[in-house]
């Protein structure tokens, strides 16, 4: 069976887009132009994708995820919360970073479908706020973190390094002096979150 006879499934509708996207600008990601980048009729891309809406915030949410497993990774490992936690933000910033400059077409068109996917957008940053909670949990009962709620005080951490993660910023990551100020404001969360006498 060849390419162009094999069963169109969700995860060929999402590969076409993305190739559509690549080529022609997050414009176009409409299910009529995947359906031609397919070669078959939009007839049978609506049979998975219902509209133009649900395609944007599927390739967004599969975009996404691609970044995930490696940060989740980090989480589940045994350690020092500090550390865990310092190793998380590091992954997750190199991770941008790397999609920003590997690709920056991409990165930018991605980035002008994620301003339309609101919903998508919200899951990802209650998921990295639950991630880092659990880093943060865990310090408070290593008894290296101070007594806090940790899903507020995830959420702070994770707005407080928002300059070297969130896609708004990715003009700043090629600043020669991003690396400085990250470790700034790293000391600053860490002296915030850190019981006396423990420094990270």
């Amino acid at each position: 069976m060849s390419a162009a006879d094999a069963p169109i499934t969700l995860d060929r509708i999402l590969t076409a887009a993305e190739d559509v996207i690549r080529r022609f600008g997050p414009v176009k990601a409409t299910v009529v132009d995947v359906a031609r980048g397919l070669g078959v009729s939009h007839a049978a891309v609506y049979r998975h994708v219902a509209t133009k809406a649900e395609l944007r915030d599927l390739v967004v949410g599969r975009w996404i995820e691609k970044t995930m497993p490696p940060l989740r990774a980090i989480i589940a490992q045994p350690g020092p919360a500090p550390v865990r936690l310092r190793a998380f933000y590091d992954a997750l910033f190199a991770m941008k970073r790397q999609k920003a400059f590997g690709d920056p077409e991409l990165f930018m068109a991605y980035r002008t479908l994620a301003a339309g996917a609101e919903s998508v957008v919200a899951a990802h940053v209650a998921e990295l706020i639950e991630l880092t909670a659990t880093v943060i949990q865990a310090g408070m009962e290593q008894g290296v973190f101070r007594p806090a709620d940790p899903v507020n005080t995830s959420r702070a951490v994770l707005f407080a390094t928002f300059r070297f993660h969130h896609p708004a910023h990715a003009a700043d990551w090629a600043n020669p002096e991003i690396e400085a100020a990250r470790e700034d404001v790293w000391k600053l969360v860490m002296a915030g979150l850190c019981v006396e006498g423990v420094v990270e």
